[in-house]
């Protein structure tokens, strides 16, 4: 199967979305840096995006759906200013594999570059990543950047054509949140993360203060950690009503009209409710950690990214408690989040089971890396494809609430192959092996699959198992963690997760309803027909649910803490009307 896959691959790979290739048509592109843009030699990942229509930037349009635009790459070191790139038939791409195979027609070109910084890791290795600027580790919206203005090109029916872009815009920089009333932006030095990083790393947080902070300096407050991706601000939390002139815009996602209006009520409801006179008061914290794998870190430490989970747990949370007249204490913090948020939710409180009192991990990345989505890394061979002796069908990677596939493994990882080479994409696949998977002699990731055939290595899906894969490590060790996790661990998946997760919370649920002893005291529940990210509400569609995680899981911490709090335990300073 492997042998037939690999033959394939060249011959047959990425023809491209139902249409045929050109007979004949050779199309080269050269790309360069103005002379007005830099000072000295740059090292990246060079992009040529091309779009067959002009709704937004190209670099705007790049998916692995079925919306998907022709994307290709290269890596270029120290690229001068003036110095031209060619993007020929021989440069990978996605959904084609080569310019070769791009259909006559016109279309929208553009060009970016994504710059890379060296870092000196204390492991003695020596890697060339990309710093996040700010925006989360998104390779079209960082600062600094380079990227040429969009063109308007026809591709012939046959002869060659060549065009020239020049890389003449930089992305501008971010402009920092700024402080409120009710909320604060810190932003510290990891000494941890800059001795492995070899230059100074930070770790910032949004805090939503409680109603009465500054006129009860006499109380201290439990935390609530809302995990999840890069967060510009605190999200979800408005003091006024919504904005009476805003046009009403439409989701695809879940085709609801006007949900920018629902947002802004469902904001400015939680600021109502927070400052109702029964409602806990607590701290809020919304942490930012990105990476340059990714946007955040996953919140624990891992071989490639460093010691992320210590640097969160015992430097950022404590420094925000003594800021903040936090408890400080496991018994009086909770972690909660969806999708990455939900893992790294439930990660956290299995890595550090007395730091934290309760964890609520709704729609988490897989948990049992048996379903690692539709891959059994353990028994398949092969990612991309099923096994089968005389047929070849790829796995699926995405699918609505009634099965229809968006696209599969492949394509997202193929995808992710041309942003950007050694674990270097900053997208999903990509952030899972970068802070799952050993370090390679060469300072990355080392890969669980060729990301070219998707032939699994054996080894690596060994170290995953015995370090990441949270079912295998609660099963391994539930002598030493049962007690530590009582009453601590709420998981909520929709039974039609766009990317398959429920699968591994099955199994997940599997061992902590029938095998866990002492028994784990907790609670696993499903959405019908729930699709990503249904968060545990089974009486409001997951388009409101999704809004309300700040609020949704009071009640059940508020039990948890009543019924866990140490003899002398502070359950009265905070609960002022």
């Amino acid at each position: 199967m492997r042998q037939f896959v690999a033959i394939l691959f060249f011959g047959l790979l990425l023809v491209g979305c139902g249409k045929e290739s050109p007979k004949g048509a050779v199309a080269t592109f050269s790309i360069s840096v103005s002379d007005s843009l830099i000072d000295a030699p740059l090292d990246g990942r060079l992009l040529l995006m091309l779009v067959d229509n002009p709704d937004t930037e190209p670099r705007f349009q790049i998916s692995a759906g079925l919306s998907a635009q022709p994307v290709f790459g290269m890596n270029v070191d120290q690229m001068k200013a003036g110095e031209s790139q060619v993007f020929d038939g021989e440069v990978f791409g996605f959904p084609y594999a080569s310019l070769a195979d791009l259909p006559p027609g016109d279309y929208w070109v553009q060009g970016l570059l994504h710059i890379y910084e060296t870092f000196n890791l204390s492991t003695g290795q020596t890697v060339k990543l990309p710093m996040d600027q700010g925006e989360g580790q998104q390779w079209n919206r960082s600062p600094g950047n380079l990227y040429s203005r969009p063109v308007n090109i026809t591709i012939p029916e046959s002869g060659r054509v060549s065009f020239d872009l020049v890389l003449d815009q930089k992305i501008a920089p971010i402009e920092e949140a700024k402080d409120t009333e009710w909320i604060k932006h810190i932003k510290i030095k990891s000494e941890k993360l800059s001795a492995f990083w070899g230059r100074d790393m930070y770790l910032g947080a949004h805090v939503l203060l409680p109603k009465g902070f500054d006129e009860h300096p006499e109380a201290r407050y439990p935390l609530m950690v809302f995990h999840g991706h890069f967060p510009s601000d605190f999200g979800g939390f408005r003091t006024t009503p919504p904005d009476e002139d805003m046009e009403d815009d439409f989701s695809e996602r879940f085709q609801v009209k006007g949900y920018n209006r629902i947002q802004q009520q469902e904001a400015y409801d939680f600021y109502q409710r927070w400052n109702e006179p029964d409602f806990p008061r607590f701290l809020i914290i919304q942490i930012q950690h990105p990476t340059p794998y990714y946007d955040d870190s996953y919140a624990v430490n891992s071989a490639s990214q460093g010691p992320y989970g210590d640097a969160i747990t015992h430097e950022l949370i404590p420094h925000i408690e003594k800021e903040f007249r936090g408890l400080g204490e496991g018994w009086s913090r909770f972690l909660y989040g969806g999708s990455t948020g939900g893992w790294e939710a439930l990660a956290v409180q299995v890595k550090y089971p007395d730091d934290y009192n309760g964890c609520f991990a709704a729609c988490p990345d897989p948990i049992d890396f048996r379903a690692y989505c539709l891959t059994n890394i353990y028994e398949d061979q092969n990612a991309y494809y099923y096994d089968s002796s005389h047929k070849q069908l790829e796995v699926p990677a995405h699918r609505d609430y009634l099965g229809h596939i968006q696209s599969t493994v492949r394509d997202e990882n193929l995808r992710e192959l041309v942003l950007g080479d050694k674990s270097r994409s900053g997208q999903q696949w990509d952030i899972w092996e970068a802070t799952y998977s050993p370090q390679g002699a060469d300072g990355y990731p080392e890969r669980l699959w060729d990301k070219v055939t998707g032939d699994i290595n054996p080894a690596v899906a060994e170290y995953w198992k015995e370090n990441y894969d949270l079912r295998h490590i609660l099963e391994r060790d539930w002598d030493q963690l049962g007690e530590k996790l009582r009453g601590k661990i709420h998981i909520y998946c929709g039974d039609m997760d766009n990317y398959y997760l429920n699968n591994a919370v099955y199994l997940m649920e599997d061992f902590l309803e029938n095998t866990s002893d002492p028994y784990y005291e907790g609670e696993v529940t499903y959405g019908d027909r729930a699709e990503h990210c249904w968060n545990g509400d089974p009486d409001q569609p997951n388009h409101i649910s999704r809004l309300r995680y700040n609020s949704m899981y009071v009640p059940k911490i508020m039990d948890r803490i009543a019924k866990s709090a140490p003899q002398g335990a502070d359950l009265t300073s905070w609960r002022y009307k």
